[in-house]
């Protein structure tokens, strides 16, 4: 890595791999000689539909989705998939089961409450989120329209070690922050959508990945931009796209789809949150309060114990060119975000640099 590009270990927007952005300041100027940037061509260019098409092919070969799955590039990130879920999956019942397992999950339940009878079926907030919950499928209604959990919590460092089996009902996960970083069996969700500005792309869309026979239920009041057949049936152009995210994301799915695919990223994930983890289980300095079996490979969380030091810990990692790794302002401590595009070269740099400050601060 360049010396004038820090390692930037933020929970999002996040790092994009350093070829992404290479190649597409190459061709920023002039897409692939057509005369355009991706920014100024129109979303129903022939050159745009390509790319489209593109990124949603590959995308589909590297998470191995089903033909009766439909892919949907949305804009409004990952927040507005909080209304959209409910306002399309609570169509018999009006009954939702919500798994509670940091902030954004307590969020899209808080949306969920707006549209149904939301049931909060388990919590781990009386721990600090620091655990994810076990759950059975007797746990849930047998007569709710869906199940939702948050599979990897960027705040709290943790991730479901395991896929509830809700049994016959369509269970809905965000993975915003875990995307891509590990083969998922599509088949176990009804729903899978996720913000891309943490694994894929730059800020601004978010990718659902939806079956089928779940599409079209939508109450005649519920806005337009806010129906998944919208987008479905107009391969994601009802309206001007967010192009240049989504020419970002098909150039990140071609590259892990080059280096050997999900399996191949998450051989390097492990790697380096297993690397980083043995570190501070066996420091003098930090700690990690999340349960072991439940750490995010994505966003690791530790502390010093004490606030004052932890801050002057991140100030003296930025001016070292490791920025970014302050803990979520609800919490404080320190974060280290390795999302796929962070090099195991920076997780090497923030241990040497941890083993500094802990001789500097014993």
């Amino acid at each position: 890595m360049s010396k004038e590009r820090a390692y930037n270990f933020s929970a999002g927007p996040s790092m994009l791999p350093l070829k992404v952005i290479e190649d597409a300041a190459a061709d920023l100027a002039n897409y692939k000689g057509c005369g355009e940037s991706v920014m100024e061509m129109s979303h129903r260019s022939a050159e745009f539909k390509t790319i489209l098409e593109d990124a949603e092919k590959n995308l589909r070969e590297i998470m191995n989705i089903p033909d009766n799955y439909k892919v949907m590039f949305i804009q409004g990130g990952g927040t507005l998939q909080f209304a959209m879920v409910p306002l399309n999956l609570l169509r018999k019942s009006g009954k939702a089961d919500y798994i509670i397992t940091g902030t954004w999950a307590k969020k899209a339940a808080k949306e969920a409450e707006k549209f149904g009878d939301i049931k909060i079926v388990a919590s781990s907030e009386e721990a600090t989120f620091t655990y994810i919950p076990k759950v059975k499928k007797e746990d849930f209604r047998p007569d709710a329209d869906y199940v939702h959990i948050t599979l990897n919590n960027t705040i709290y460092g943790t991730h479901y070690p395991y896929i509830p089996d809700t049994g016959d009902i369509p269970l809905v996960a965000d993975m915003s922050s875990c995307i891509l970083s590990e083969e998922i069996d599509v088949t176990k969700f009804g729903l899978i959508y996720a913000g891309v500005q943490k694994n894929i792309a730059p800020s601004g869309i978010a990718i659902a990945i939806m079956r089928e026979d779940l599409i079209g239920f939508a109450k005649d009041n519920v806005p337009t931009y806010l129906d998944y057949k919208i987008h479905a049936d107009n391969g994601s152009t009802y309206n001007t796209p967010n192009c240049f995210s989504i020419y970002i994301a098909g150039e990140v799915f071609k590259y892990i789809k080059d280096m050997g695919g999900v399996a191949e990223m998450h051989r390097r994930d492990v790697a380096k949150a297993e690397k980083l983890y043995n570190f501070i289980d066996s420091s003098e300095l930090y700690n990690c309060p999340v349960n072991k079996e439940d750490r995010s490979l994505m966003n690791v969380v530790f502390v010093t114990g004490n606030a004052d030091l932890d801050k002057k810990f991140v100030a003296e990692a930025k001016a070292a060119n490791l920025h970014n790794l302050n803990g979520h302002r609800s919490i404080g401590g320190m974060r280290a975000s390795i999302y796929n595009a962070m090099p195991e070269e920076g997780v090497d740099a923030l241990i040497a640099f941890m083993k500094k400050f802990q001789e500097e601060n014993r």
